[in-house]
């Protein structure tokens, strides 16, 4: 983990693409994504079907190390209002265990907006959003907002040429008072972090934040 400030509080960046809130022992993650392989082959299209036990491990193995009291979940944990009652029994069992570990907390995503159901069926708490301790969390960045906000939505990638090599790797999109997380699903694909829409999302003084070992890689993005 890599620790760092944003409007005033004391957060750490996970190389997986979560987010630690040390003074609330808060784990926040964003676009899940579950059950998206099951949505894909409903049409026919046939994917893996690993994606939603692949990012159960990750989850597991976070709160496995980081004990969290809190765990926020920033929309788009399903890849739509049926995923939560598609999941296999097994992989279903795990996340209720997960759920009753900690206080859960599903903020809505627009592929999730429809599933009322979730915390019947897999436990934890649904919220539209939430604002805790001078910071709002919801799933879409809004450029209205002018408070502290932390969101999910846009999948952020940064893309370098390193060596000759064309690199990707999720990254965080930092702003003056905005912070978007990258998707933590297994099964998720990305939005360059200097997408214009991104830069319009978190605006002025955007950079891309990548976590290394024990320090933070800022890589500011054109204006």
């Amino acid at each position: 983990m890599v620790r760092f400030s944003f409007c005033g509080a004391e957060l750490a960046a996970v190389g997986s693409g979560a987010l630690y809130w040390p003074a609330r022992q808060a784990l926040l993650v964003a676009d899940l994504h579950f059950e998206k392989a099951s949505w894909y082959a409903k049409s026919g299209q046939m994917l893996p079907p690993y994606d939603t036990a692949a990012t159960l491990a990750e989850l597991e193995a976070l709160v496995a190390s980081l004990h969290p009291a809190e765990i926020w979940c920033l929309g788009d944990s399903f890849h739509d209002a049926e995923g939560c009652a598609r999941m296999a029994p097994a992989d279903q069992a795990r996340l209720r265990a997960l759920t009753g570990s900690c206080d859960w907390i599903w903020i809505t995503g627009n592929h999730d907006a429809g599933a009322r159901d979730v915390a019947d069926r897999c436990g934890g708490e649904v919220r539209d959003e939430a604002w805790i301790d001078g910071l709002l969390l919801r799933h879409e960045a809004d450029p209205r907002e002018q408070r502290p906000e932390l969101s999910g939505h846009y999948h952020p990638k940064l893309r370098l040429n390193f060596r000759g090599r064309n690199v990707a790797r999720r990254c965080f999109v930092a702003g003056a008072t905005k912070l978007i997380l990258p998707a933590f699903g297994a099964l998720t694909g990305g939005m360059d972090a200097d997408d214009p829409v991104i830069r319009k999302a978190v605006g002025t003084a955007a950079q891309a934040l990548v976590p290394v070992a024990d320090r933070m890689l800022r890589f500011p993005l054109a204006a």
